[in-house]
């Protein structure tokens, strides 16, 4: 073994300190240009706690375009709800119940699950539910969802959404990273990315995860790739609020350490990890800093934020009753309106259990009471309140249901696998085009026929909405340009737009 030299500690303290050039591009433009910046904006640059990234939305980026919403609520209902028994009207198909579609399916090449690739028939399963139109466009709405049904006005419904994948973890990370792929960055980390931060109090992405009511429900994992930030800067990533105890660990100090020591605390750890930085360049001691100086923050915003006594009695029968009780779905709707008018960026929702490979008809319509009167409730308290308008609400699944039957079909029940060729979401508010119906799928909500939407071209959409282009934001990681939507062809849906 080769000794080491007796100036190594020298040397290797020179090296540390040695600017790169993408060291002094970097502190460069977040040091001399912030800098410059401040001189402009003058004292209103200088306010309290105002981060280089709160400095940043104020300059003009390259991928910024004007915005349709400032902020976005995403209920995402994990396991894939059918849209043959809640949006797609297959009212022909009542007289082709059994069918055995086994010839059908191999001559359209399908994909099929472990679930049911060794069922002998594929027995055709009309929905059993009632359906009925509703709103301007004529909507057919089925009757687990009265209420959303009654604000179909204020809904722009997507009956031709499709995916790539037919498993749930792939087709999850895909509708909420881009990619099927692990370690990329959520729709909400690019947004907080790209857009920044509206209250430096609270954080940028915010995730909940509501309780679902059933006690037979089929519950899928979810893990947080879905609410993470991959490459990007860990402060991008959700922050999940708890439904018990304090929304956030360790929101009180300790007993005996004021509030004024732990400043003092903050302040002194800032200064060491400035030095390190100044030495080593590396971004994550940054992240550090910053997450550090978030969780003071929220210390003194988040019980604000959590109090729900000053709510009227008319909001609570507006979103229902249930949202009296934490971790509710209708508690969980109501804190996502509390916190985009806080100016949290992006809330997600997630909400289990709407995997029915079985007693589809008991346990659908379970999920759908969790949900129906607090999505009416949040897009109507939003109206009231003048915040629909620049607020974007997306509600759906990662694929739809199978018209076939998995397992034993009867007058009364079925199952349904998962089918990635169609399903159906809707959105509300936000600059879409409210009342209205966009694609078609053909006579067994098997295939699109009209004005197909890929889950891409779903978030180059949302992404345009919320005043961005989705092929120039991207960030440098592993050698390429990352984006949202990847390098395969995505597009704005125009006809999506209001």
């Amino acid at each position: 073994m080769t000794p080491l030299p007796p100036d190594w500690q020298a040397t290797f303290e020179a090296y540390n300190a040695a600017i790169t050039r993408r060291q002094f591009f970097r502190s460069t433009t977040t040091g001399l240009g912030v800098a410059a910046l401040s001189s402009l904006l003058g004292s209103r640059a200088l306010a309290a706690d105002a981060s280089a990234d709160t400095l940043r939305t104020a300059m003009t980026e390259p991928w910024k375009i004007a915005p349709k919403a400032k902020r976005a609520i995403y209920i995402s209902l994990i396991g894939a709800p059918s849209q043959l028994d809640l949006f797609d009207y297959k009212p022909a198909l009542r007289n082709r119940f059994k069918e055995d579609l086994k010839d059908y399916l191999g001559g359209q090449g399908e994909r099929l699950t472990g679930m049911t690739a060794g069922q002998a028939q594929f027995p055709l399963a009309p929905s059993m539910f009632k359906f009925a139109q509703h709103g301007q466009s004529g909507m057919w709405i089925s009757e687990l969802l009265p209420n959303i049904a009654k604000m179909s006005n204020d809904l722009c419904f997507i009956r031709s959404m499709k995916t790539d994948a037919i498993n749930h973890e792939p087709a999850n990370q895909l509708v909420y990273t881009g990619s099927m792929q692990n370690g990329k960055a959520s729709i909400g980390s690019w947004l907080s990315y790209g857009l920044g931060t509206l209250n430096a109090d609270l954080p940028s992405f915010v995730v909940l995860h509501a309780k679902h009511s059933s006690p037979f429900s089929n519950v899928q994992a979810i893990s947080s790739r879905l609410w993470g930030s991959g490459y990007l800067p860990g402060k991008h990533a959700g922050v999940s609020l708890r439904t018990q105890g304090d929304p956030v660990l360790y929101l009180n100090d300790a007993p005996g350490i004021p509030r004024e020591l732990r400043r003092r605390m903050l302040d002194g750890l800032g200064e060491l990890n400035r030095r390190s930085y100044a030495q080593i360049g590396d971004p994550e001691i940054q992240t550090r800093t910053q997450q550090y100086e978030m969780a003071f923050r929220m210390q003194t915003s988040v019980p604000e934020l959590a109090d729900l006594s000053g709510e009227s009695a008319a909001t609570y029968a507006l979103y229902g009753e249930e949202a009296r009780t934490r971790g509710t779905f209708a508690s969980s709707a109501l804190m996502a309106r509390r916190l985009v008018e806080r100016g949290v960026r992006f809330v997600q929702i997630f909400h289990r259990g709407w995997d029915q490979h079985g007693s589809l008809p008991r346990d659908l319509a379970s999920q759908c009471k969790d949900v129906d009167q607090a999505c009416y409730g949040l897009v109507q308290d939003l109206k009231q309140r003048g915040l629909l308008e620049d607020t974007l609400v997306i509600w759906g699944g990662e694929f739809g249901r199978t018209v076939y039957s998995q397992g034993t079909l009867t007058e009364t029940n079925y199952g349904r696998d998962h089918h990635p060729r169609c399903f159906t979401i809707w959105m509300a508010g936000g600059g879409v085009k409210a009342g209205s119906v966009y694609g078609e799928t053909d006579e067994m909500s098997y295939n699109i026929v009209k004005d197909p939407v890929h889950v891409r071209d779903l978030h180059a959409t949302i992404l345009h909405l919320m005043g961005i282009d989705h092929e120039r934001l991207s960030f440098k990681a592993q050698g390429l340009d990352q984006r949202l939507t990847g390098v395969v062809p995505a597009s704005v849906v125009k006809g999506l737009l209001a």
